[in-house]
């Protein structure tokens, strides 16, 4: 049987860590790459039969590929802090990895929970590959990193649930340090700011999740997303204009 390596990369999760952990004791290794929490997030870790790296965080690719570089085992799967593996996916990946694999990596949705209410309709609907073998596929991207490789790939039906919204304050502030981030990946690329993108792209990321993903659906919790998604667009560009103005 192939074997697995897990991967969760962490900056002060303490509130989400032990869940992601729990949700990952089939794999044969677990290593969790942490970069230098304040909080609780190591003395959690250290409780469990798990590998920890500590490194300093610099972009989100660069921290994944080091992690990757580490793993024991040529199949990785990777897990963000706040999610974790439904039953469903791990025993999809048991009978997968129980036969000859003809791909190198897997696509994967998740499930996304807005104060532990899963959302049905406006939450993120895009598939990601998380689940590949290192020899052909690596990270690319300082947010919003993604897989590049040349290999097949295919799809899985089994889910992630992702657990984005702890409380208002918490998701804003992870908007705002993600706007940040994508803000100077854009810089970097010399783009320019217009109307379009401080007002129009904000308003459009709204109707996307609340009215075309038919997020109204969802209730509160369903506005409470589409405005933070919007937020975040915003945010991002108005990052970009101050760096730019600089």
């Amino acid at each position: 049987m192939t074997k697995l390596t897990v991967i969760i990369p962490t900056l002060n999760e303490e509130s989400n860590i032990q869940r992601a952990l729990d949700s990952v004791f089939f794999a044969d290794e677990i290593i969790v790459i942490d970069s230098y929490s304040s909080d609780k997030t190591v003395t959690i870790v250290k409780k469990n039969n798990v590998t920890l790296l500590q490194r300093k965080f610099d972009d989100f690719s660069s921290q994944k590929n080091y992690a990757i570089q580490k793993a024991s085992n040529d199949w990785v799967l990777i897990v963000d802090a706040d999610e974790e593996v439904t039953d469903e996916l791990s025993k999809e990946i048991k009978e997968i990895f129980s036969k000859e694999l003809n791909y190198v990596g897997f696509y994967i949705r998740r499930n996304s929970y807005v104060e532990n209410k899963r959302l049905q309709f406006g939450g993120y609907s895009s598939k990601i590959v998380r689940l590949f073998n290192k020899k052909y596929c690596f990270y690319e991207g300082i947010v919003h990193e993604t897989i590049k490789t040349t290999g097949k790939l295919e799809n899985l039906v089994g889910r992630l649930n992702h657990y984005t919204y702890k409380d208002y304050t918490h998701f804003k502030k992870k908007m705002n340090y993600y706007a940040k981030l994508r803000a100077q990946e854009l810089f970097a690329k010399e783009k320019k700011v217009t109307i379009f993108h401080l007002y129009i792209k904000p308003f459009i990321r709204f109707l996307i999740h609340y009215i075309f993903k038919l997020g109204f659906l969802d209730g509160k919790e369903g506005i409470i997303f589409s405005y933070l998604m919007a937020y975040g667009v915003a945010k991002r560009y108005k990052e970009l204009t101050l760096l730019n103005n600089k």
